[in-house]
This record gives structure tokens, C-alpha cells and sequence, in this order.
């Protein structure tokens, strides 16, 4: 993603807590900043994508972080997936700061950021939305501003809540086909362009038949998404049982040594 701000033009400081990570941007040009706060001084516009909300937490709020350092007037996009109180409490910060912060996580995996094809779901205000909009044209194609602070958020919970009733559909679809005989990957043939279709059946099954697990997006992080959807689930009162069921499965998953595989290694629960 940062990749591509670079080759449009702009200028780019990048930090990363493993400063290895970042040498290929310092390679084609990015300045690298030996701390988050030295980085947001230093620019109008901070973007951030991190693992964890504890993670954001201590970048932004920290006491060498990005609001103790960023100038009156700057930018701040947090583009990891978070909580949506998390988002507002930051917005919150921020404009008492003289700054102000949207929430604009994405939706695309690792294709979706090295293809610039990503979609990206932001809260905040109208105005701080067109002002990233050139930067966010340049990573995602799908771009929608969905409110307030914190509805960026509240949008990829659903977007995640979406995709892991959908993932125990596409196991059991596949466990069933091998089950019955069938050729699963014939199989998809069929259902891939029928009603049954989506990203991750055409995406991620076959991945999994030829026992592909390679990350596109960490089961450890797709279990932090999915703790963070029920945990606002349980403050709306609204019952989701289908996402409490994949996110116990999902941790039966990590339990057995898959944290750090793709989504699709779900599939392993149904096979052995």
C-alpha cells in the first residue's frame, strides 16, 4: 500500500517496529523516522495499520506517540481493523489535539493491497474523508465513506461477520463433496457461478483442497476481528450465533498450531 503512494509522487516517511520490514520503502525512497512521534511530526498526514487495538493504542496514544507529536491541522488514518469505541475515543483525542482522525480499514487481503484494488470503509468526517480520498484512489477502488467516527469500523465487523459464517459454509461444502465421492474441485465448477458463489469459495477452496495455508490474512488476526464483532454485538444486544460459533472454531484452530495460517486452514478442523 505504501508502495503505491510512493509511486504516484509522494513523499513518504515510514516507521515500523521491525525496521527490516520497511527497507525495501527506504530502498525506492521513504525516509525512515525512528519513532512514530518523530514521524507525525513531521508530516500533514499520518497513516497507520497495525495487529492489535492494544497496538493502536500505544502508537497513538503512547507517551512518545503520534497525538503527543502531530502538528494542528494533521491527518491522522488509522487503517488497521479495531475496535469502533476505539476509533472514537482517538477521533475524541484528536480534535482536542487540533488534528483529526478518521478510521478506514480495508477489505481485499495481501492481492487486494499489492493490486491497488482494495475497498476501504471510513469514518469520520465528510471533509477529512476527500481530503485522504487521492491517497485512499491510489491503494483501494472501493471507496465509501460510511459516517461518523468509528463506522469504518463498525462496517468491516460486519464485513468480517460476513465472511466467517461464509468460511463455515465453503468448509462444509467442500467436506461434503469429498464425503459423497465427488471431486471437490469439479465441484466447484458447479457452485462457484451459481447462487452459491462468493470470493471465498472462488478464492480460498481451492487453497484448501491442495492444502495451501500460506497467509493472505492471519487466523490469529481473524480471531481478534472476530472477538471485537462480538464483543459489539453484546453491547447492541443482539444475538449472532453463527459468528460465535466461527470464532470458537477459529481458536480450536489456533489451539492446534494455525495462528499464523491463512483463513482457509479452517478447512483442517473438517479433515484431520
Amino acid at each position: 500500500m505504501a508502495s503505491h503512494l510512493l509511486a504516484a509522487g509522494h513523499s513518504l516517511s515510514v516507521y515500523n517496529r521491525t525496521r527490516s520490514k520497511a527497507e525495501g520503502l527506504v530502498g525506492k525512497g521513504a525516509c525512515w523516522s525512528d519513532t512514530p512521534g518523530e514521524l507525525a511530526s513531521s508530516t500533514d498526514m499520518v497513516i497507520t495499520m497495525l495487529g492489535y487495538p492494544r497496538d493502536v493504542e500505544e502508537v497513538y496514544l503512547g507517551e512518545k506517540g503520534i497525538l503527543a507529536a502531530a502538528r494542528p491541522g494533521t491527518l491522522l488514518v488509522d487503517m488497521t481493523t479495531s475496535s469502533p469505541a476505539l476509533a472514537r475515543k482517538l477521533a475524541e483525542q484528536a480534535s482536542a489535539n487540533g488534528c483529526e482522525a478518521m478510521d478506514a480499514p480495508v477489505s481485499g487481503g495481501d492481492i487486494g493491497a499489492r493490486e491497488a484494488r482494495l475497498s476501504i470503509m471510513a469514518g469520520g468526517s465528510p471533509e477529512a474523508f476527500e481530503r485522504a480520498r487521492p491517497l485512499f484512489s491510489l491503494m483501494g477502488r472501493t471507496l465509501v465513506h460510511q459516517g461518523p467516527a468509528g463506522s469504518g469500523q463498525a462496517c468491516k465487523m460486519a464485513n468480517q461477520i460476513a465472511i466467517a459464517s461464509g468460511m463455515l459454509g465453503v468448509c462444509e461444502s467442500m467436506a461434503y463433496a469429498r464425503a459423497a465421492g465427488l471431486d471437490p474441485k469439479t465441484v466447484l465448477e458447479s457452485i462457484g457461478v451459481g447462487a452459491a458463489g462468493s470470493w471465498s469459495l472462488s478464492n480460498l477452496a481451492p487453497r484448501m483442497l491442495r492444502e495451501d495455508f500460506e497467509p493472505g490474512f492471519y487466523v490469529k488476526h481473524f480471531i481478534k476481528d472476530l472477538g471485537i464483532a462480538l464483543d459489539s454485538a453484546r453491547e447492541f444486544e443482539i444475538e449472532l450465533p453463527g459468528l460465535a460459533l466461527a470464532h470458537e472454531m477459529y481458536q480450536r484452530l489456533a489451539a492446534k498450531g494455525f495462528e499464523d495460517a491463512g483463513t482457509q486452514a479452517l478447512f483442517r478442523l473438517y479433515t484431520g
